[in-house]
């Protein structure tokens, strides 16, 4: 569709929470890569996603009633099922074979609502991402709010996939004044990228101080990898300098996962979902919420500064970029995301004869 998305991919849609099940079962209405969509849940609580269209009038079906495993639109009552079809008009008892809407392939998993976008016949639920840590007995979960950013979904992923802007916009969280210095290893493997980066001997960054108590200098790492078409995994945490983190024992330190699935809205906007999960304080709810209340704080310094980068781009689209050495990795994501949407919106048979 050359508007540079891949669109053959699971995305996050919403939050589990987010689709009201039971009796109070409600549509949401969501623009996703640039389509307006509905989800609702059906009556075994399975979700459903629909072009937000009535075939009638065009009404938002989001404005409408869930019934049963239907939704109804609230102009004139037209009902649709799961699979966009029309199954009742009020007052008439044939249905003309146009009066459908586009359903989408629509899974719950791992405390996400996933759509795919793309062509139906793709979809292939064994392609979700591995997000498994999010109910693994081991680690404790803590859902973060959806953000909605204005900016475009892959300055959030430039934002993750860069670890030297914590000592800049992070000086009350992650940041330390010493880490910006510290180089980066940018590597790929396939369509994935790493970055990777060790501090060590250091202070603790103000969350890790608050949630491991060091009293003295930590080793402190940060190794985010890129997975198309948006998933950012950052695996970070510190322990006492010395006690053999670089080597791989971080049982005696804080260890976290964040899991960073972005989704476009449109060219400027889009949904930012999040979790952190940890393998220490498991029950502890005082925790649960430090570690909630400390990395809110640091994404909110986020988007305000993917968006002021937004604004950016829009006053000055001709203005040249200059790039440093820790832009390495976000432009080797950029590029993954580029070759795949270029790769996918041409034939196959053109695809090969370009090698």
């Amino acid at each position: 569709m050359g508007d540079g998305y891949i669109r053959n991919a699971w995305y996050v849609a919403a939050w589990h929470h987010e689709l009201s099940g039971g009796a109070e079962r409600r549509p949401l209405a969501r623009t996703l890569l640039g389509a307006p969509v509905v989800l609702f849940r059906q009556a075994d609580g399975t979700p459903a996603a629909l072009e937000d269209r009535c075939p009638h009038r065009r009404m938002p079906l989001s404005m409408g009633t869930v019934v049963g495993d239907t939704l109804q639109c609230g102009y004139h009552g037209f009902t649709l099922d799961g699979s966009g079809r029309c199954v009742r008009i009020p007052g008439q008892d044939s249905i003309p074979e146009a009066a459908r809407v586009r359903a989408y392939p629509v899974v719950e998993k791992w405390r996400w609502i996933w759509i795919w976008p793309g062509d139906p016949a793709l979809a292939d639920e064994s392609l979700i991402p591995d997000v498994a840590l999010n109910g693994h007995p081991d680690w404790a979960v803590t859902e973060g709010d959806p953000l909605h950013v204005a900016g475009h979904y892959q300055l959030v992923v430039d934002n993750l996939m860069d670890g030297s802007h914590v000592s800049f916009v992070h000086k009350s969280t992650l940041g330390t004044d010493d880490v910006a210095d510290i180089p980066v290893r940018a590597e790929r493997d396939g369509d994935r990228v790493r970055m990777t980066r060790w501090i060590l001997d250091r202070p603790p960054a103000p969350i890790y101080a608050a949630l491991g108590g060091f009293e003295g200098n930590v080793d402190r790492w940060q190794i985010i990898t890129f997975a198309p078409p948006s998933m950012v995994v950052v695996d970070m945490g510190s322990a006492a300098a010395g006690t053999g983190a670089p080597e791989g024992d971080r049982s005696r330190g804080v260890e976290l996962r964040s899991f960073n699935l972005i989704t476009p809205e449109t060219d400027r906007t889009c949904f930012y979902f999040y979790t952190h999960v940890r393998n220490f304080s498991l029950t502890d709810a005082g925790v649960d919420r430090r570690v909630r209340d400390l990395f809110r704080e640091a994404f909110l310094e986020d988007k305000v500064v993917v968006e002021g980068v937004q604004r950016g781009d829009e006053r000055f689209p001709d203005s040249p970029r200059v790039d440093a050495a820790f832009d390495r990795a976000p432009t080797m994501a950029r590029r993954v995301v580029e070759r795949l949407a270029r790769q996918e919106a041409v034939p196959d048979s053109r695809v090969a004869a370009a090698g």
